[in-house]
């Protein structure tokens, strides 16, 4: 056989060898189901695929890195869900005519709270845009919050 034609037709056959490995082994099978769950926004099911299949093989990067990605998207998720509960809480106290001081000193604590929550979060390139921007939002404010809490 030529070496024009014996070359690639090795190539083509070691890739059609892993990638029949990559979908039997039942570590990267999860893998897979695990980047699915992350793609969808589903960071816990994605989370926990991962860190099954890095169970099964310690040598799993992508289960690795899905876990790892989904743990870093579970705690924007976390600091949103928090910021949510939080301003409703502010709303609440905000809708009384007079605002007591120990009102205001819970506003205060909340705000220090959630932004020191927020500088403990570090994005990663493939933590999702949306996560990050409503977070950052949130972060916002608070700090707006904070300093008007501040002045009076």
């Amino acid at each position: 056989m030529k070496p024009k034609v014996l070359i690639p037709v090795v190539a083509l056959s070691l890739l059609f060898i892993m990638g029949v490995y990559f979908l039997t082994n039942p570590s990267y099978e999860k893998s897979l189901k695990a980047k699915y769950y992350y793609e969808i926004g589903d960071y816990k099911e994605a989370y926990s695929l991962a860190k099954e299949s890095f169970s099964l093989d310690v040598y799993n990067r992508m289960a690795a890195t899905i876990m790892a990605q989904s743990q870093t998207s579970l705690k924007y998720t976390k600091y949103i869900q928090d910021a949510k509960k939080y301003m409703i809480d502010i709303n609440e106290i905000a809708k009384h005519e007079n605002i007591l001081d120990s009102d205001r000193a819970r506003i205060k604590l909340i705000c220090r709270i959630m932004l020191s929550a927020y500088i403990k979060l570090a994005p990663s390139v493939i933590t999702d845009d949306e996560l990050v921007k409503e977070s950052a939002k949130y972060h916002d404010k608070f700090e707006k919050l904070l300093e008007k809490v501040n002045k009076y």
